[in-house]
């Protein structure tokens, strides 16, 4: 199921990553702490390290993307590629524009899916 590269690398480096589980809400916390170094990037005006942590959000989601299922998940899985590839698409547009608004937006979604992945697997 789970077969592209920031997957298998996590599992092959990360100490204490019990599961797939796991994984996606160090991912999901990754897109945060990548987006707000951005920001930050973007307020300092810095355009090197606002491409380089955007990139970084736009990898890890790249490999959300890569992971679905999409024959065992179905209808989820086809909402959340749609909503994956729309967020690449903000972080590709705030390249170029240095949209703030933007990339609080995507910050807000994965926020939202991070809060609703933990309340999901804590009740299994």
């Amino acid at each position: 199921m789970y077969e592209g590269t920031a997957y298998n690398t996590y599992m092959e480096n990360s100490v204490g990553v019990e599961s797939p589980t796991k994984l996606i809400e160090m991912l999901y916390e990754g897109v945060l702490r990548f987006n707000a170094q951005a920001k930050k990037a973007i307020k300092d005006g810095n355009i090197e390290k606002k491409v380089y942590w955007l990139n970084r959000s736009i990898e890890i989601i790249t490999e959300l993307v890569a992971v679905l299922d999409m024959e065992q998940e179905g209808t989820v899985s086809k909402y959340l590629q749609g909503l994956y590839n729309y967020e690449i698409q903000l972080l590709l547009e705030i390249s170029f524009d240095g949209d703030i608004e933007k990339i609080d937006e995507v910050t807000n979604v994965f926020r939202g899916l991070l809060d609703a992945w933990r309340e999901t697997t804590n009740v299994a």
